[in-house]
């Protein structure tokens, strides 16, 4: 792995404390708060670290419920809610300052035979050779990038995201609430399923409520808009690595009463849907609230 890479991973991996008690350290990603990725990925890494080998995570359901603060660790209480022959449930709750931060739920299942159908077809889009990635985007308009974000935006990461949709977020204009991305680790990871998924709860918070925007020509980047997740919820459909290409479709079907709403598929570079979520967050034009 890369030390990039090799920091991320140490980010989810969480100290013990007590027992079904975790502490995890912050990064500070250059926002107004914590990274909800972060919140997502170590929520995800606390309660695998609780059931039994061989049962992985398959759900989270999650609402975040005040702003994290990226100078503090977080702690990550789980309640072991229920252990069956086949599933495993836990709460978890994130907590800064003695208040809770974010909660989930999230089901684990040990591996098993069923019946087998995917709906969603994979988006004929361009493949990720010859994309531009974000971070070099980033250069190309690093004198307009705000300060506090400046150094992340232009740095390398641990995921690389190449858009196959760009949007100016500088000079956003109304576009299709579509929203197509390869995503992979910058480097070749253990063969440790679960932490493949701790990865990909990290990653799923990324252009989620940026997609809820495009129809409005408005971007996070503008000083006039408040954007925030208020719920997220993921499901992982089967095996998958977040060291070869992933690609991330997003669409965004309803905003309104300053919310918007997005789903987005996970399939790998073969077609496969490997997983799916949802988000909805706090899309508000500061003027309009008084």
């Amino acid at each position: 792995m890369t030390e990039i890479l090799d920091n991320l991973v140490a980010l989810l991996s969480l100290e013990p404390i007590e027992e079904n008690l975790f502490r995890g350290r912050s990064e500070d990603l250059g926002l107004r708060q914590l990274f909800g990725g972060q919140v997502l990925g170590q929520a995800v890494s606390a309660a695998s670290q609780t059931v039994e080998p061989g049962r992985q995570v398959h759900s989270l359901h999650g609402y975040f419920l005040r702003p994290g603060d990226a100078s503090l660790p977080v702690l990550y209480e789980v309640d072991p809610l229920r252990d069956g022959k086949s599933f495993s449930a836990r709460r978890v709750t994130a907590i800064q300052k003695g208040r809770p931060i974010f909660t989930c739920c999230a089901s684990f299942q040990t591996g098993e035979a069923g019946l087998d159908h995917q709906q969603p077809t994979m988006p004929e889009v361009p493949g990720p050779e010859g994309l531009i990635s974000e971070t070099e985007l980033a250069r190309q308009v690093a004198d307009q990038l705000p300060e506090r974000l400046h150094d992340w935006a232009i740095s390398a990461k641990p995921i690389e995201i190449r858009p196959v949709t760009r949007v100016n977020p500088f000079s956003p204009e109304p576009c299709a609430p579509i929203r197509h991305a390869w995503f992979r680790a910058d480097g070749r990871l253990p063969d440790d399923p679960q932490l493949h998924r701790y990865l990909l709860a990290y990653a799923s918070d990324f252009s989620l409520l940026n997609t809820a925007l495009q129809p409005h020509g408005v971007s996070v980047f503008q000083k006039f808009m408040q954007v925030a997740s208020l719920d997220h919820a993921l499901w992982f459909h089967g095996d998958l690595r977040l060291d070869d290409w992933l690609l991330f479709a997003v669409e965004s079907p309803w905003s309104g009463n300053a919310r918007g709403f997005a789903r987005g598929h996970v399939f790998d570079r073969g077609g496969r849907l490997v997983a799916s979520m949802a988000q909805e967050g706090l899309i508000r034009r500061r003027e309009d609230w008084q």
